[in-house]
């Protein structure tokens, strides 16, 4: 008589994925009694608990008055929580560190280190967010910032001009099995040469060092990452079910030494190139209609998973110093944008044992974008934007302010820049001081649904 799944459940025995092996393995070498029940207790799934306490994490940051205390007493909850993830083995937060997602999720600013895992969660949907600068050299900021308007794209859809991939990268999106699917193929295509919406931005400054003029770019790897996302979050469900069912559903992980963790980590190299190749096809772009040849070009992520030995570092929103984590990075250098109103900072650091590696990616946020939409009491839109924007050339794609994304919805930037100095967090080489920007705006204003409910 055939064993079914059925009657191991009857004896006590956890469904998975490891019932169709064993119940091949019962049947084919016809297993019965306590041969059967011994075979199922040594080829059952263990489960792995948490850690008994949270794992001992580096706090780079320290609050300077009573809101950014409660930021960093919400940050530090959440990675109280997270830190009892059993792959863990090390953590930092940095000082542009504030919450999101429920406590036990990484916040901004967070680096978790994870052996022989990688956490989906803890790079979020913006696979690869990163930042890319190219040095103009001696040309007018003005008729940069113009070429670049009309270069780019912010906002909802896609575009046409860049839909060409490269052969090479077409055949890694079409080998690997979480990419070449129909969406993923499209989404690769129809999105390159645009920039998204949020905290993305085209920057627009000249070199303090040199009065060259450099375009900076931020943004992620758009549809085609979060599409991997998506699929990377169910898997990881699946194995958290499995093997690990008192984690978070937050800090759920792909096993690497598994195929499906094998071909994970290739489609997030993919995704990187790709967003390597986003921020270029702009570049290149502007470049060619301003008709003068590239000075320098540098990027770098801080978005991402790095991979050192067995050791994954998921860094949701922190800058790698460390030469292994950019490979293509020029001589250690690494941007660290602020706010539009404020210097994107060049900097160089090397790995110590409370950084692990990385910097802060950015000024970061006290409040949310709700609690700083209040706080702003009855002035307009326009009153704060021409407070906060007096004297640069600041656009919004969709022609709508976001105030959210102005100076004050930020953290102090040279809190920031002095917490960098004082967690020996890299040090600056330069700076590229602000001429204009672009912004996605409120792109949700524009929505044509939302007009047609209002009417």
């Amino acid at each position: 008589m055939q064993i079914t799944g059925k009657d191991l459940i009857e004896l006590g025995f956890k469904p998975g994925k490891w019932f169709k092996e064993a119940l091949q393995y019962i049947n084919d070498n016809e297993l019965k009694d306590n041969e059967m029940i011994s075979y199922l207790e040594s080829a059952m799934p263990v489960e792995i608990d948490l850690h008994d306490k949270a794992v001992d994490y580096h706090v780079n940051i320290h609050a300077d008055n009573e809101m950014e205390q409660d930021n960093v007493d919400s940050v530090i909850a959440s990675m109280d929580a997270l830190m009892r993830t059993p792959t863990i083995v090390e953590g930092a937060i940095m000082p542009d560190a504030c919450p999101t997602g429920g406590v036990g999720s990484i916040p901004v600013g967070g680096i978790a280190v994870a052996r022989n895992a990688i956490h989906p969660a803890m790079h979020s949907a913006d696979i690869c967010c990163s930042v890319m600068m190219t040095n103009l050299g001696m040309v007018d900021p003005k008729a940069v910032m113009d070429v670049a308007h009309q270069v780019t794209h912010f906002g909802w859809g896609g575009r046409e001009e860049f839909s060409d991939l490269p052969k090479d990268l077409a055949g890694q999106i079409d080998s690997n099995t979480f990419l070449n699917n129909k969406r993923s193929v499209q989404l690769a295509q129809s999105q390159l040469g645009t920039q998204g919406d949020g905290n993305h931005f085209l920057y627009v400054g000249q070199l303090e060092s040199t009065g060259e003029t450099v375009i900076v770019t931020h943004h992620g790897s758009r549809g085609f990452g979060a599409n991997l996302y998506r699929s990377g979050i169910k898997l990881a469900e699946r194995f958290r079910r499995e093997i690990s069912p008192k984690t978070l559903k937050s800090n759920a992980w792909i096993p690497f030494d598994t195929p499906e963790g094998q071909s994970y980590w290739e489609a997030l190299q993919i995704v990187r190139a790709w967003t390597k190749l986003n921020h270029t096809v702009l570049h290149t772009a502007i470049e060619l209609e301003v008709g003068n040849a590239a000075v320098d070009r540098f990027w770098n992520e801080h978005n991402f998973v790095f991979k050192k030995g067995d050791l994954f570092y998921h860094a949701k929103g922190a800058t790698p110093l460390e030469e292994e984590f950019v490979p293509d990075g020029q001589d250690g250098l690494r941007l660290i944008p602020l706010n539009m109103a404020e210097p994107v900072l060049i900097v160089k650091g090397d790995r110590t044992h409370t950084n692990l590696g990385f910097a802060p990616h950015g000024a970061g946020r006290n409040v949310s974008r709700s609690k700083h939409r209040y706080s702003l009491g009855d002035k307009t839109k326009e009153e704060v934007f021409a407070e906060e924007t007096k004297g640069l050339d600041v656009r919004f794609y969709s022609g709508v302010i976001d105030v959210t994304e102005l100076p004050s919805a930020y953290k102090n930037a040279q809190a920031v820049q002095n917490q960098i100095e004082t967690y020996g967090l890299g040090q600056v080489e330069d700076r590229v001081l602000p001429y204009g920007s672009i912004m996605a705006g409120d792109v949700n204003a524009t929505r044509p649904w939302r007009k047609r409910k209002k009417s």
